[in-house]
């Protein structure tokens, strides 16, 4: 089966995407400080480059690519909740005169990329008509989701990122609006 113009068009970008993700992480590898952040990176460098060399496949030859993809499975060991949630996210600085990052712009920048990257796998895998892509864009969602709930959890546990708990007046607003169907 060979590939449409559509699902061509996708993997070049999103073949794009992941040499700059990997490139990206390499610099970021180098420069993290944090040992957990680093071992987030160190973990999931390897799953990034899987991801790129199966794009690569598909692309070279989609009748031999084998599409599976080491989808990782979402880490509930750190929980968002036991975050101090009533404290406000750390105030942001932009750097302008980028020497290194710190830990935090890696984070936040590899956390914005899965989360970019995520939304173009969602839609390419809707548009796609080969199975065996439409199943590996699918996984390569996942992964997308599952790294980017590891790196969300970092930061809301370093106070880098806004966690806000919705009250219970907030929740009820909402839920009183909907009532369920029955059938």
């Amino acid at each position: 089966m060979k590939l449409t113009i559509c699902e061509l068009s996708y993997l070049n970008e999103l073949i794009l995407s992941c040499v700059n993700t990997i490139t990206c992480m390499s610099l970021f590898k180098n420069q993290v400080q944090d040992e957990e952040l680093k071992n987030l990176l160190n973990t999931h460098f390897p799953i990034h480059v899987e991801d790129y060399n199966k794009k690569v496949e598909f692309v070279k030859n989609v009748d031999t690519a084998d599409g599976k993809l080491n989808v990782p499975q979402l880490n509930t060991s750190i929980f968002t909740e036991d975050v101090n949630e009533s404290k406000s996210a750390t105030p942001v600085t932009v750097n302008t005169n980028v020497q290194t990052f710190n830990d935090r712009e890696i984070a936040l920048s590899y956390f914005l990329t899965l989360k970019r990257a995520g939304k173009e796998y969602a839609i390419a895998s809707m548009e796609a008509t080969n199975p065996k892509l439409r199943q590996f864009l699918k996984d390569a969602y996942t992964m997308s989701c599952n790294h980017s709930y590891d790196v969300y959890q970092w930061l809301a546990k370093n106070n880098f990122y806004p966690f806000t708990i919705a009250t219970g007046e907030q929740t009820g607003n909402i839920a009183s609006i909907y009532n369920k169907i029955d059938l």
